[in-house]
């Protein structure tokens, strides 16, 4: 049993009091200095949180999966911190002097972590062989060197704010808690509303990098100056300086720093890049003779050289029976639709796509305005910003003939539950008699786990089915969850679709419809048993409470 100790006479000595066993002398009131304490708390908990969401975007951004980049993001940086928690123990009798090192060595590594992953992800992500990791173990570096320096904060704080004036531990870590959480709060809500909206991933860690800094080096040079030496407050000074010239010579070379990370990642020919409320947009090629590439997150959505055959084979399929009323779910590049206009007796196409400024860019740009044939201007097309699932949900039952699912890989983090039983039940709902349902379920080589899944959740969602894929021709042309450089990346070599309606669906071509440059009734019934020939047996569906598709 611990006995309980007598509290101490006044003007006694106490363990962390000043120099001569009074209190720290500061050049403020005791109540003002636990006031900047707790602000200087506040402000590096802000910083600390965006250096976290910045890692877990930027990891997710480049590698594809947020589930899995959070997590390993998250565990390891809480990991860190609470041995960098431990560590700090034995700088508590130096707090001033360890509480300003740690601030500006995590101002640092914090500010500079966004560009350091960047930069190799960029230019060694397609060596291939040892470097093939690269990123990712760079990724689990700067999450643990940033969670040591963030654990290492809190005690060396609660040895300050005791210094200034000793309180009940309880007390005092309620007080240090309470500053920590509120700034957590602010710079978690900074992060999506502020930072990365106007200034970019970049340019936002840098600048929370150097407000890092000033605060931790203020902090400790106002405020406990006493409890330093002239050397350690030199030391301190000239630390601070050449991080924080370091964060802005950065600042000022960012944009062309992303210029040449775009042409390593793209290469010369990068002609449009945008940063949209959705996904970064890229577009390469598209004049003088050289195809037209779309990124979406790094990943290349669309090839000029080869997207006929991805385009014919998802629509004209599910083009044959009725269909007069046509419901296109993503496609805002306009290239689902201009094959779905090719058909006659089409009266109204309804494209339902999430990101207005990629369909803004296939109406004005004119490389990809003229490869979709003007089809989103066509007056018989109705473009909607919206969330697939979120607007089936409010559509109206037996409204279309055909729906037409031209939507991202399912093993993509935010795609999946566009591939999930209740979506395809949404989907069932509005679709009139005789209606089909076509979708994208990815690469069949490569992923048949994944297109298997999708046939399965499809047939869990009361409909029939008739899978099917067609082959690329270009090995870069890559539909997978992952990003890598295209001419480096192990790109699949077709795509998987499958056919669905309430009855069993017809795999065949419209007699009187176009006729497709790519695709013959031999050509998709010889696809057809293609793809059967990889079926694995026995998958459950994937909802949303429990996904099934790899990342």
């Amino acid at each position: 049993m611990i006995e309980p100790q007598a509290p101490a006479p006044p003007g006694s000595a106490q363990p962390g009091d000043g120099p001569g066993g009074g209190p720290v002398r500061l050049p403020v009131r005791q109540g003002t200095g636990r006031f900047l304490v707790l602000a200087g708390v506040f402000v590096c908990a802000a910083c600390g949180l965006v250096y976290e969401l910045e890692l877990v975007a930027l990891a997710t951004y480049l590698m594809g999966d947020s589930v899995t980049q959070a997590s390993v993001v998250l565990s390891v940086m809480v990991f860190a911190m609470g041995i960098g928690s431990l560590a700090a123990k034995r700088l508590c009798r130096h707090a001033a002097a360890g509480f300003g090192a740690v601030e500006a060595v995590l101002a640092l590594v914090g500010g500079c972590s966004a560009m350091a992953l960047y930069a190799v992800f960029a230019w060694t992500g397609g060596w291939g062989g040892p470097w093939a990791s690269g990123p990712r173990v760079l990724l689990v570096a700067f999450s643990l060197a940033t969670g040591l320096l963030i654990g290492a904060e809190v005690p060396l704080l609660m040895e300050l704010i005791q210094r200034i004036r000793r309180q009940d531990a309880g007390g005092a870590v309620a007080d240090l808690f309470a500053a920590d959480y509120v700034g957590a709060l602010v710079g978690g809500l900074a992060f999506p509303f502020l930072l990365l909206p106007f200034l970019g991933q970049l340019t936002g860690a840098l600048i929370t990098g150097a407000v890092n800094a000033v605060v931790g080096g203020a902090l400790v040079l106002g405020l406990f100056r006493q409890d330093l030496t002239r050397r350690a407050r030199l030391l301190l000074v000239a630390a601070n300086a050449c991080v924080l010239a370091v964060l802005a010579s950065a600042a000022v070379l960012v944009d062309d720093f992303e210029r040449a990370a775009r042409h390593a990642l793209y290469g010369s020919d990068v002609r449009v890049a945008l940063r949209t409320d959705v996904q970064e947009v890229v577009l390469t090629g598209g004049r003088d003779g050289r195809p037209l590439g779309l990124y979406l997150d790094g990943r290349l959505r669309v090839s000029g050289r080869d997207e006929l055959r991805y385009h014919e084979a998802l629509v004209h399929p599910a083009m044959t029976g009725p269909h007069a009323r046509v419901l296109v779910l993503g496609g805002g590049d306009g290239l689902a639709a201009r094959e779905v206009l090719r058909h006659p007796g089409v009266h109204r196409v309804d494209v339902v796509e999430l990101d207005a400024d990629m369909v803004r860019l296939a109406r004005r740009d004119p490389a990809l305005s003229a490869l979709n044939a003007h089809a989103l201007d066509d007056p018989r097309v109705r473009v909607t910003t919206a969330d697939a699932f979120d607007w089936l949900r409010g559509a109206p039952p037996a409204a279309y003939d055909v729906v037409v699912s031209d939507l991202p890989h399912p093993g993509i983090t935010a795609s999946t539950k566009l591939y999930s039983q209740e979506f395809y039940g949404l989907a069932r709902r509005v679709l009139g008699p005789g209606g089909r349902l076509v979708v994208h379920g990815g690469p069949v080589a490569s992923r048949p786990h994944d297109f298997w899944t999708v046939e399965a959740t499809l047939r869990a969602a009361g409909l029939r089915t008739a899978p099917y894929r067609t082959r690329g021709r270009f090995v870069d042309v890559a539909a997978g969850p992952g990003r890598a450089p295209a001419d480096t990346a192990p790109a699949p070599r077709d795509w998987g679709f499958v056919l669905a309606a309430r009855t069993d669906p017809g795999l065949r071509l419209d007699p009187s419809g176009p006729r497709p440059r790519t695709l013959t009734e031999a050509s998709l019934a010889a696809d057809a048993r293609a793809a059967a020939r990889t079926r694995v047996p026995g998958l459950p569906p994937s909802t949303l409470v429990h996904p099934r598709y790899a990342g």
